[in-house]
């Protein structure tokens, strides 16, 4: 097997990723309530297909199958999202007892079949109620997020080992707030910076708000924030300055407050309006691991002097790319541990690699085989840049695969395909690829290892 020249050390954990909207369906089954992507769906062109998360892969009714595919693979981690509107269908007030016991069935039969469930709070689908009273921009849905929090962790807190209360603020304040391009759709530019600040609240509210609640265990609560290297354009000092400002955004941004409790000092203007005494003790809770998520480098070039924002996106030229287009670095995700470590040292907890995949968009042939060589590929690069990492003194305890399951892309519906298992979304028929065997083979492999 090519995958037995990478090494890792004893209890790494081998995981895969989903996320609650992209996967559950049921939207509005056994007292759900409406998100901001059942919203913002509905407007026409949003989505590339036209399509929406309503039924998606049906894992609410078909998580027994789901379940049995990661322990066919072997998997012994399994990080999922709780639907904030699925227990609470305002985001407040009392708990939705069959949203409840969705997850309650759910965890249990992760731990029948030894698989150790993360929990994310907060995988994007706002409650839309939250958001007609401002959603992110609104300090009080920082409250009803650890309320939320608070209530997730005494129900399931004895079960869930490893805990993410936000999945990638930086991606839902540039995305949701400042582009517009994902839900909510907001198009404020530099105006939506407040929303990280609230994100990186809510993320601090939740770890107190778990800790408290959650009986039988010491929860282990970490991150999972999106991270890229930034590179210049070229060597012009505009294009240098550029890349530098969009890493701080980017990046440091998120990863500053949550290690050291500071903005980068160039930001904090854009910030210290909505910072209260006291938030950034609070967002600087204790790590018990730190997630990272990667996909690719981002290369930025300057703008003219009178454009809306001070920095444009630059094609990375020279690599190989997914089916989406994304440059296939797997060098970049070495380079980015290595400084993560070497810039926070002492206040980096150990790292979980929460996310990191590719879309591409083989189907089954004529005997039912979905030959995905490019992603075995992708995988086999970014595990050995993740090795070499971890030779060079990295502590990665962890690799969590995008994704179990083909599945609603956000922005881009049906369009993209980042499973390791096919599904048929007329028939709702899972069909694992040969990316599927190659990392179970991986993970039988490590676990034979001495």
């Amino acid at each position: 097997m090519r995958g037995s020249t990478l090494s890792f050390p004893p209890g790494f954990k081998f995981g895969t990723s989903t996320a609650s909207y992209q996967i559950e369906g049921a939207a509005s089954s056994d007292g759900k309530g409406p998100s901001i992507w059942d919203a913002f769906t509905s407007r026409p062109g949003a989505i590339v297909d036209g399509s929406s998360g309503a039924q998606a892969c049906d894992h609410y009714h078909r998580y027994r199958e789901d379940v049995a595919l990661m322990k066919r693979l072997g998997a012994n981690a399994y990080r999922f999202s709780i639907s904030w509107p699925r227990i609470q269908a305002s985001g407040k007030g009392r708990a939705n007892h069959k949203g409840l016991a969705f997850y309650d069935r759910l965890i249990d039969e992760l731990l029948e079949n030894d698989i150790s469930p993360m929990a994310t709070l907060y995988h994007w689908d706002l409650p839309q109620a939250l958001e007609d009273d401002g959603g992110w921009l609104n300090r009080s849905t920082v409250d009803a997020f650890a309320d939320y929090a608070a209530i997730v962790g005494d129900r399931f807190g004895d079960r869930v080992e490893h805990w993410v209360p936000v999945n990638e603020p930086n991606v839902v304040t540039v995305m949701g707030y400042a582009t517009g391009m994902h839900a909510p759709g907001h198009a404020l530019l530099f105006d939506a910076m407040p929303v990280a600040h609230h994100l990186l609240l809510a993320h601090g509210r939740a770890a107190i708000a778990l800790r408290e609640s959650v009986r039988g265990r010491v929860p282990s609560i970490g991150c999972a924030n999106n991270h890229a290297p930034i590179w210049p354009a070229s060597d012009d000092p505009a294009d240098v300055g550029a890349s530098k400002l969009f890493d701080a955004m980017w990046n440091g941004m998120f990863v500053a407050p949550m290690l050291l409790g500071r903005y980068p000092e160039d930001l904090y203007p854009l910030v210290e309006h909505v910072v209260q005494d006291g938030d950034m003790p609070t967002i600087r809770q204790p790590l018990d691991f730190y997630g990272v998520n990667y996909y690719n480098p981002m290369r930025i070039a300057a703008t003219e002097e009178d454009s809306e924002m001070p920095f444009e996106f630059r094609e990375v030229v020279g690599y190989p790319t997914t089916d989406f287009g994304w440059p296939i670095v797997p060098d970049a995700l070495r380079e980015w541990l290595i400084m993560l470590r070497a810039r926070f040292r002492a206040a980096l907890p150990p790292i979980i690699i929460t996310e990191s995949g590719c879309s591409f968009g083989m189907g089954p042939d004529e005997n039912g085989v979905v030959d995905d060589q490019p992603r075995i590929d992708y995988l086999e690069s970014h595990l050995a840049a993740v090795s070499t990492a971890i030779a060079r003194g990295v502590d990665v305890r962890g690799y969590y695969c995008w994704s179990l399951l083909d599945n609603f892309e956000w922005s881009e519906g049906y369009t993209q395909r980042f499973g390791l298992v096919h599904v048929d979304f007329e028939t709702q028929k899972r069909t694992p690829k040969r990316s599927f065997d190659w990392y179970a083979d991986l993970i039988a492999e490590h676990k034979r290892a001495p």
